[in-house]
């Protein structure tokens, strides 16, 4: 049987991430996580919002055997099989979806996966519906904390191509491809949720 992957910061933050969720998912909804992970998050939304479908997804096979054996293990019928998808892929699964979910991403990967989420999202989306965005963000250019100052030059040190995003960046970018930034929620440990609608 397949590993179960643990992350300690999905245990962490799952729950208020679902805090949020609760408060912008419509009651009966079909949504799809980008970059589900280890499957820990998924897990967690699908048990906390047993009328939504939950699609996971991810590009990396190992994270898949993970979430699969995440979904195995829960019995949760309204999590479904996670689905290899790249956020920069140009076709996304066949929508519209009630809700896009991505937590901790494009801090740790290239600028361009940022845009391709926004991209997919921005096409896949239901009119009106929400993107939601989890993890740490520089405002105006300044950082929150020094620990996410610290850890922007850790992930640097890693990857060039990687790095703490700047909401104005983001902002841009979503209001280029019809997002609209709705609303940003601080979270604890110096993370902020961003809800986009469409």
């Amino acid at each position: 049987m397949t590993q179960r992957q643990r992350a300690p910061a999905a245990e962490r933050n799952a729950e208020p991430i679902r805090e949020v969720l609760a408060r912008i998912l419509p009651e009966r909804a079909a949504v799809l996580e980008v970059a589900s992970g280890t499957g820990q998050h998924a897990v967690h939304m699908a048990r906390a919002f047993p009328s939504l479908t939950w699609q996971p997804s991810d590009p990396d096979p190992l994270a898949r055997e993970s979430i699969e054996a995440w979904r195995e293990a829960s019995g949760l019928h309204n999590l479904l099989p996670p689905l290899a998808l790249a956020a920069t892929d140009d076709i996304w699964p066949p929508g519209p979806w009630s809700a896009v979910v991505c937590i901790n991403m494009i801090h740790i990967a290239p600028w361009e996966a940022a845009l391709g989420l926004l991209r997919g999202a921005a096409r896949a989306l239901a009119a009106g519906s929400p993107l939601y965005l989890y993890g740490p963000y520089r405002f105006h250019g300044v950082f929150t904390a020094p620990s996410n100052a610290a850890f922007d030059a850790s992930l640097q040190a890693q990857d060039p191509r990687w790095g703490v995003r700047d909401l104005d960046d983001i902002e841009s970018a979503a209001a280029a491809v019809g997002l609209r930034l709705a609303e940003t929620v601080a979270m604890p440990a110096n993370n902020h949720s961003l809800v986009f609608r469409r």
